[in-house]
């Protein structure tokens, strides 16, 4: 049985069509935060349920729905989520935590530091300097977690 998570962040504003096909057949949503419309969150409810957090540009009223930050129990497994990973102030060891999710650099990266696992989706919304456009998928297996980083500018 596999559970396959959907992580994106940094879309400000901005839901391109590539996102919503490669988050299409996905059991579970986490934004990251830096959304910019919550028009956004409703069109990913309409695909899976969704965790999201609010990042720095989220100031308006309809941002105050969101947290900054969420733990969320998925197949088993703990999420912590936040915009920031500079500002993260838990033991994510001491809070039996499995998966770091953080954006707001906009750079993606899949780490595994001390057996946790950290996901930064990079970002899907409007282009920063050079850097790419993606959004992470995770698939949680009987054989353990399977992140992956998808370019949404390619096939």
């Amino acid at each position: 049985m596999t559970f396959t998570i959907g992580i994106i962040s940094d879309t400000h504003g901005l839901l391109r069509p590539e996102a919503l096909r490669a988050l299409a057949h996905v059991d579970h949503i986490i934004h990251g935060g830096d959304i910019g419309d919550p028009e956004i969150i409703t069109a990913l409810r309409r695909i899976a349920p969704v965790t999201a957090i609010r990042g720095n540009v989220d100031t308006g009223e309809w941002a105050t729905e969101f947290a900054e930050t969420e733990f969320v129990r998925l197949a088993g497994r703990q999420f912590y989520v936040l915009h920031d990973l500079n500002t993260m102030q838990v033991d994510p060891v001491a809070e039996g935590i499995d998966v770091i999710v953080s954006g707001h650099s906009h750079v993606p990266k899949i780490n595994t530091v001390d057996g946790l696992l950290y996901v930064n989706p990079g970002s899907a919304g409007r282009r920063r300097f050079k850097l790419p456009i993606t959004l992470a998928t995770l698939e949680i297996t009987l054989d353990g977690l399977k992140p992956i980083i998808h370019d949404l500018e390619v096939g």
